[in-house]
């Protein structure tokens, strides 16, 4: 059964109330996870980076790069929050770690499961000490090559991963990105090149690609998500409102019925009426 990550990322704005009723919205939409992210400003940007082009049209151009960052950062008291929720919900709890030591906080509040975003898909030193770790993988493919792709298993294996235990997943880094740059097709090619399950993270607007990558083979499926698109934020604009989370959740499961075992025969609803015993 494909996993569904719904993707609350930054969208909380930093605020632990909407970061519970995201965990919320999640879980009544029938989400297998829900997914946040964890890092620190200081680690991530120096306070002179400028802001991506989605940013600057979705965040307050008063605000620089570096202060959005600490603004929206998740301490370790709101993490065990929303974690507890999760649990109250029964719903999977994740985060992408974006330094080494917000993966060394992951680590510490017992999670075992390691989401490694696009951008680190080069940064050796993170990647050793995610695979050195011995926990599963999920490795996002935004704007990589096949080389980048081959080096990142590669010394996610020496430093003690195994492949069985990585799962890569298509991603598209724009927000929102266009239907055309989506490139679906890379999920079967990705598992056939390297062995391995390929997921999909969803950037383009709508729900419709995220169903295509299941009948693909997907394995995997993220999607960003929002209490409502209009909030401020980097990723609210970009984002599914809870009633799409919803129609998401259910058409996966649709097509992953009726995709069947492959195996072609009269089915249980033919048989009345072409009377076969």
């Amino acid at each position: 059964m494909t996993v569904i990550i719904a993707e609350a990322g930054v969208n909380h704005n930093g605020d632990i109330a909407m970061a519970l009723a995201l965990v919320d919205a999640a879980a009544d939409a029938g989400a297998d996870i829900v997914k946040f992210q964890t890092f620190v400003a200081d680690r991530l940007a120096t306070r002179g980076a400028d802001k991506a082009e989605y940013q600057k049209r979705t965040s307050a151009a008063t605000e620089s790069q570096f202060d959005m960052l600490r603004r929206l950062e998740l301490t370790r008291p709101m993490h065990e929050a929303i974690m507890a929720r999760c649990r109250e919900r029964a719903i999977e709890f994740l985060s992408t770690g974006f330094d080494i030591s917000s993966v060394d906080l992951l680590v510490s509040l017992g999670i075992t499961t390691f989401k490694v975003p696009s951008g680190e898909i080069t940064n050796l030193p993170y990647l050793r000490h995610v695979g050195a770790l011995g926990g599963s993988v999920i490795l996002s493919t935004g704007m990589a090559s096949l080389a980048d792709i081959d080096g990142a298993i590669r010394a996610l294996e020496a430093a003690g991963t195994p492949r069985s235990r990585i799962t890569l997943m298509q991603c598209t880094t724009q927000y929102p990105a266009p239907f055309a740059d989506a490139n679906l097709r890379a999920i079967p090619a990705l598992s056939r090149r390297f062995g391995v399950p390929v997921g999909f993270s969803d950037h383009t607007p709508g729900i419709e690609a995220a169903i295509a990558a299941v009948a693909l083979g997907a394995t995997i499926i993220e999607k960003h998500f929002t209490l409502d698109r209009t909030l401020p934020g980097p990723d609210h604009a970009a984002s599914l409102e809870p009633p799409e989370l919803n129609a998401l959740v259910a058409a996966i499961r649709n097509v992953e019925a009726a995709l069947g075992d492959g195996e072609k025969r009269p089915m249980p609803s033919e048989i009345a009426i072409t009377g076969i015993a």
